[in-house]
């Protein structure tokens, strides 16, 4: 290949990387266009495990700033745009790498991506359904007579959607440990050689990724311990044979 062909096929990449990276954005923008009309909605299911546990004489949230309410429900909308828009990002992401893989590994793309997918929901709906409502009745126990909670839209949310995106990226390590040990990379024996240390790993992203409340660092190093010998079992079936069949 001359160097003028090599030339026109690095512009041809970043040509056809432009066109799906505008598509991209195109969906997520019309998603999240869309989505702004329901922001408000989107927010209360969002804010409904916290609200079940205010004082009973406050069952609302407030903003403490007058652009608040519209900067947060363009967050919830731009959040739920990606969210919805994610069948076509993978899509183009496909479309973009797919020339570049060996057919095992295109084999491999999809089921790979719908098991990260499904591990990932489960992550959020663990979050939003078990974790949500233990975490912010322990943190809303600290009110009193002289002490009301006062939660900003904007706090709140992006404690959130932090918290959400923290265990569905969690709920991903059994799919991470297959992986690495099918490419050779690591092996069962390793995994369990290193137990003790993921589970003090596991209480260390829990301190880092959640509120500072021993109920949320909890919540999420649990699922992490079981998760990682979860994984260790899967390896132990999946992981690449040592005599590499």
């Amino acid at each position: 290949m001359s160097d003028h062909d090599g030339v026109m096929s690095l512009t041809s990449h970043l040509t056809e990387l432009r066109r799906r990276l505008i598509v991209c954005i195109a969906a997520v923008t019309v998603t999240s266009l869309v989505s702004y009309i329901f922001s408000e909605e989107l927010f209360t299911l969002l804010a409904a495990p916290l609200v079940s546990n205010l004082p009973p004489d406050q069952t609302f949230l407030a903003f403490i700033g007058v652009t608040e309410p519209f900067f947060t429900y363009l967050k919830v909308s731009i959040t739920a745009g990606v969210v919805l828009s994610s069948p076509v990002i993978l899509h183009q992401i496909w479309g973009f790498v797919a020339p570049g893989l060996y057919e095992k590994e295109r084999a491999w793309f999809w089921p790979v991506i719908m098991v990260s997918t499904i591990l990932f929901l489960c992550g959020v709906l663990f979050a939003y359904i078990a974790v949500f409502h233990f975490a912010f009745k322990y943190l809303l126990g600290f009110a009193n007579e002289n002490l009301h909670p006062v939660i900003s839209m904007s706090s709140y949310f992006s404690t959130a959607v932090r918290l959400l995106i923290a265990f569905g990226f969690a709920f991903e390590l059994p799919l991470f440990m297959v992986l690495t040990a099918r490419l050779g990379i690591v092996d069962a024996d390793l995994f369990k050689k290193y137990r003790r240390y993921a589970v003090v790993i596991a209480f260390v992203f829990g301190a880092l990724l959640t509120p500072p409340d021993i109920i949320s660092q909890a919540m999420l190093a649990a699922p992490l311990i079981v998760l990682y010998e979860a994984g260790l079992i899967l390896v132990r079936i999946f992981g690449k044979k040592k005599d590499g069949m």
